[in-house]
């Protein structure tokens, strides 16, 4: 507190009050607010009891009051001064303390908080601090590319609407940079708007990149101070592209180099690791020492095995950055001699030959009629089975689609040969004859009997199968026959004869007649036997004389019957 002296003294003390308060050091009180709240100020001064009124006032820079405020401890009553920045911003309080709403830059002053009485004026100054947090920085006037070591513009950091000013920071993968000569150059702006007081700050960054920041993210930060202290606001991440020189020069060959074979298409691709890569390249083909310009790929054709060779690629102005790439055109070539459709004679030989030639080992199969064959046949002397389809196939098996096939139609033809077998049925009614016969064409057979006799069921054959047959047929002759069997086809007719006896089948048919009436009269005797046995054994009570009389009688009977028994069998 201070007392109330003449006003010149209090003139002086006010300006030593003032001067201690803003010179540092010497205390004071400050409130600190954000741009745009309410600025709160206690008077900090005890009210007296003697109180008349309370005002509060600011001074300008020259040291000059403003008064804005006035409040008297009688009427209750508030008064606001005509101040044009303050107009409906105030607020004071029955204790004297002062509110001013939207707090801006301007506020930025040394307010007085005046209680008097009739006898003395008390003082309480306050300075105000407004703070305005800086917009979230952000990475402007980005560059599209970087190129290795170039120092070029990297791009702008800035924040805007800050006060007091801030301070912007750049970091490459989250580690600050600093300025160096040569390879990092920022550049710092700072400016005010006149208007709202508030600032805009701008880093430029210079940067010489390498390839060890191939995406590497970039960032910046602002440092402001608030009404609570330091802070600090980071930027997005930024990632840029770095261009650099090819050093190595690659060539590619499609589809992949070790299935390539004749007929195909070959595109070669040659790349250049640097970024951006190379758009055109010089390609040179086997015994061509003139490179062709091309784009990145250059395509051949149905390329031949005589296209197999080296192939290279090198940068158009730095012919000595080349690649290379070994190339094999795989082939294969297949010779079946005979081939097509080939007729021989029974018996004869035939040399089977299938000749590979191929860009390497190659698998060959043998087929015949599509049953894989063991062995490459060979024919010494011919047989009808050995007729047939033969397929000769070879493949590159590391060569996809690359496989060959011939095919050779084997005709084996022959003259009708016949043999002919007679077989007698059990019974010994009736005969098989069959003729046995082999040729190719089929032969076509037919029968002719010489003689009396009857066929008892058709002829029958049997499937054609690997140049032979037979034809049968079931006879029963009443006489000696000549059975006569003729095989023609368009090279030969053959004939063949066999002669059947019938005197075999009349013995066994008189054999088995006798064997039949010897049976028919076992049977009878052996009834007549039983009857004789069953008339003696009710006749038995009669006597004895009767009964020898009797047997004597059967017994004569019985020989008559055996003599006539004998004479049937002679």
């Amino acid at each position: 507190m201070e007392s109330k002296t003449a006003p010149s003294c209090r003139l002086l003390f006010c300006l030593l009050i003032s001067a201690a308060v803003l010179r540092p050091g010497l205390g004071g009180y400050t409130v600190n607010s954000a741009y745009g709240d309410t600025i709160i100020m206690p008077c900090r001064l005890d009210v007296p009891q003697t109180l008349m009124f309370g005002k509060w006032k600011y001074e300008k820079p020259d040291g000059s009051p403003v008064f804005i405020a006035f409040r008297s401890s009688t009427k209750k009553s508030v008064q606001y001064d005509d101040v044009p920045e303050y107009k409906d911003r105030l607020s004071l309080s029955e204790n004297y303390t002062l509110s001013i709403s939207n707090a801006r830059i301007s506020d930025e002053k040394r307010f007085v908080c005046m209680l008097v009485t009739e006898d003395n004026v008390f003082e309480a100054p306050t300075v105000v601090k407004v703070f305005k947090q800086p917009s979230k920085p952000e990475i402007v006037n980005k560059a599209l590319f970087l190129e290795t070591e170039q120092l070029k513009k990297l791009g702008d950091c800035i924040s805007k609407d800050s006060y007091p000013d801030g301070n912007i920071t750049w970091y490459r993968n989250g580690k600050v940079l600093q300025p160096l000569e040569g390879a990092v150059v920022i550049i710092f702006r700072n400016q005010m708007d006149p208007v709202t007081q508030l600032y805009t700050m701008t880093s430029s960054l210079e940067y010489k990149t390498t390839k060890a920041d191939i995406q590497m993210p970039f960032t910046c930060s602002v440092t402001y101070y608030g009404p609570t202290g330091q802070k600090t606001v980071h930027s997005e991440q930024a990632v840029f592209d770095i261009y650099y020189p090819t050093e190595q020069v690659t060539i590619q060959v499609l589809p992949p180099k070790n299935a390539i074979k004749e007929g195909d298409n070959i595109t070669l691709k040659c790349i250049g690791n640097g970024n951006p890569p190379p758009e055109e390249f010089l390609f040179y083909l086997p015994g061509q020492p003139e490179g062709i310009r091309s784009s990145n790929t250059y395509t051949l054709t149905d390329v031949r095995r005589n296209a197999t060779g080296d192939y290279k690629c090198s940068l158009i102005d730095k012919k000595s950055m080349i690649a290379s790439t070994a190339i094999t055109v795989h082939y294969l070539d297949l010779s079946l001699n005979p081939s097509g459709e080939v007729t021989k004679q029974i018996g004869d030989a035939l040399p089977v030959s299938c000749t590979i030639s191929a860009s390497r080992n190659a698998t060959v199969v043998w087929m015949k009629d599509n049953i894989r064959l063991r062995s490459s046949p060979s024919f010494s002397s011919l047989h009808y089975q050995d007729a047939g389809n033969y397929v000769c196939e070879t493949a590159l098996q590391e060569v996809e689609g690359l496989k060959k096939r011939e095919s050779l139609t084997l005709i084996v033809e022959g003259k009708p040969q016949i043999k002919m077998t007679k077989k007698t049925d059990p019974s010994g009614l009736s005969k098989t004859i069959i003729c046995h016969v082999e040729g190719f064409p089929k032969p076509a057979i037919q029968w002719t009997i010489t003689g009396s006799g009857s066929v008892i069921n058709q002829t029958e054959e049997s499937p054609y199968v690997n140049g032979r047959y037979y034809s049968k047929i079931i006879i029963s002759p009443e006489e000696n026959v000549t059975l006569t069997c003729t095989a023609e086809n368009q090279l030969e007719r053959t004939v063949n004869s066999l002669n059947v006896s019938a005197n075999e089948n009349k013995e066994k048919v008189n054999d088995q007649a006798k064997l039949i009436v010897g049976i028919v009269v076992g049977l009878l005797l052996a009834a007549l036997v039983a009857g004789v046995v069953y008339w003696l054994y009710i006749k038995k009570s009669k006597t004895a004389s009767k009964h020898v009389n009797k047997d004597l009688g059967n017994m004569e009977e019985n020989k008559k019957l055996e003599e006539n028994n004998h004479k049937t069998e002679a």
